[in-house]
């Protein structure tokens, strides 16, 4: 076997569809649109979720619930990974920019503190937010709590 002889398998490649290129192709007039409609024409598009005419889903589909656009998204962060940052770093005092430069979180971010883990070093944190159980546990040890 040599690079030059290696051939595709047989019946593998076929090949494609010429359409509207003359009656005697057996794909020219319509070429394969059939006839009117707007289907058949060019620059034909349809939107997303069009259904021919019919009521589409989304709208014959009772809405319910409540949405609310003031909702405030949160960005977690838990005491366990602050007591691994201030281990692995050093550091006495965690803020938001200590937190963006260490990639927990993003500038835009609303962040909130919350207590799952340990904390054992004294630590001053400033977030956004706290919940009622991880202000208890940095207080506990020594540390303080500024909200931004």
């Amino acid at each position: 076997m040599k690079l030059h002889t290696l051939k595709p398998a047989e019946g593998s490649i076929k090949s494609r569809k010429r359409i509207g290129r003359g009656q005697g192709s057996g794909r020219g007039g319509t070429s394969t649109r059939g006839h009117k409609g707007a289907k058949s024409r060019s620059g034909y598009k349809t939107k997303l979720g069009f259904e021919g005419g019919q009521m589409p889903l989304q709208r014959r589909v009772p809405k319910f619930g409540f949405k609310n656009f003031n909702r405030v998204e949160y960005k977690p962060v838990n005491l366990n990974v602050l007591e691994e940052l201030a281990k692995a770093e050093n550091l006495d005092t965690i803020n938001l920019e200590t937190l963006v430069n260490h990639g927990l979180v993003s500038r835009k971010d609303v962040v909130k503190v919350l207590g799952r883990g340990e904390l054992t070093t004294k630590l001053n944190v400033s977030a956004h937010s706290f919940s009622a159980s991880a202000v208890e546990a940095i207080e506990k040890v020594g540390g303080t709590v500024n909200k931004l």
